[in-house]
């Protein structure tokens, strides 16, 4: 084809004719489910879920099928609408899978702005395939008589029996789909609740801890704390140096001397991961352990001391370091 015979085709298409009321609805669709996600109030209210639950569950699917079948009577109704919910709960995954080999990982932003990408692509393509058929040929919805028209598509009198029968059986299986992820989002389960922390070494490794330590000097370290609780958490990590001595006959290691170092207070939203760095070090010669202690909202008065306050601990982690 000419390159000019293809530019005037391509600009027929898109200036010359007009849009496709299902298209059209599709994308004003996906503008209301950017402004939920994002708008301040409205993001916070059922409506959110309202608008964002088709644009997961129906929309991406049924825009690439509008893309691969544009013509009326390629598939039936009935199937265009059960493809467009398998092939959407396939889409988003292996969305999600690609961003999370990129440096944006799967966060909020990366994913709406994928999904709009590929939903805008898709419809684009729709479109464009669309208006190269014959006027009566195109897939079209009539929304004047919605109702009529898709019962007849889907229970139309020239199928048998059967098909009508598993057509309604069809039906009713996407609608309690539907309703049943609703509820799951709407109220999703509470998983195990748990933060994460962690030590790591001057490469932000699980290697290169300092063992033997030069009092005076700084040891460059990374505390690593990630919020795991369902809930926005205020933690306090405090470090204490220890000077112990192991007791031969109970097996156990008895603390003869404990001395603070470092306090640090912060809050982390749900899910969030901080990474701090840290250094280590030590005034004084003596010491033989560094005890790192975290506490989560409930952190015991200075008469607390010793293994009483370790184990008073939300969580604690320490390291063997001899002092020179």
């Amino acid at each position: 084809m000419p390159e000019k015979t293809r530019i005037k085709k391509i600009f027929s298409a898109f200036f010359e004719q007009d849009y496709p009321a299902d298209l059209i609805l599709v994308m004003l669709w996906l503008v209301a489910g950017i402004i939920a996600i994002y708008l301040p109030v409205l993001n916070v209210t059922p409506v959110r879920y309202v608008i964002t639950i088709p644009l997961v569950l129906f929309i991406p699917g049924y825009c690439l099928i509008a893309a691969l079948f544009p013509k009326e009577g390629d598939i039936s109704l009935i199937e265009r609408i059960a493809f467009s919910f398998g092939l959407s709960i396939a889409i988003i995954p292996l969305m999600g899978l690609g961003l999370n080999f990129t440096p944006w990982g799967i966060q909020l932003d990366p994913v709406v702005i994928s999904l709009t990408f590929f939903t805008y692509v898709m419809i684009l393509i729709a479109f464009y395939r669309r208006s190269l058929l014959p006027q009566k040929e195109r897939f079209r919805i009539p929304f004047s008589d919605m109702g009529g028209t898709i019962g007849k598509k889907i229970f139309s009198a020239e199928s048998s029996k059967a098909d009508r029968i598993l057509s309604f059986i069809l039906v009713i299986v996407i609608i309690i789909s539907v309703i049943i992820t609703i509820y799951v989002m709407v109220n999703p389960r509470e998983g195990e609740q748990f933060t994460e922390f962690y030590i790591l070494g001057e490469n932000r490794t699980v290697a290169n801890y300092p063992d033997i330590v030069n009092a005076g000097q700084k040891y460059p370290l990374f505390i690593g704390v990630g919020n795991h609780e369902n809930r926005d958490v205020t933690y306090m990590i405090e470090t204490w140096i220890l000077h112990t001595e192991f007791d031969n006959m109970t097996n156990t290691s008895r603390i003869i001397a404990m001395d603070p170092t470092d306090y640090l207070s912060f809050t982390l939203a749900e899910n969030q991961t901080a990474i701090i760095p840290y250094n280590l070090s030590v005034k004084e010669t003596g010491y033989d352990r560094m005890e790192f202690l975290l506490f989560n909202e409930t952190v015991p008065g200075i008469d607390v001391t010793g293994s009483d306050r370790i184990n008073a601990s939300y969580r604690d982690l320490h390291l063997v370091i001899n002092v020179s």
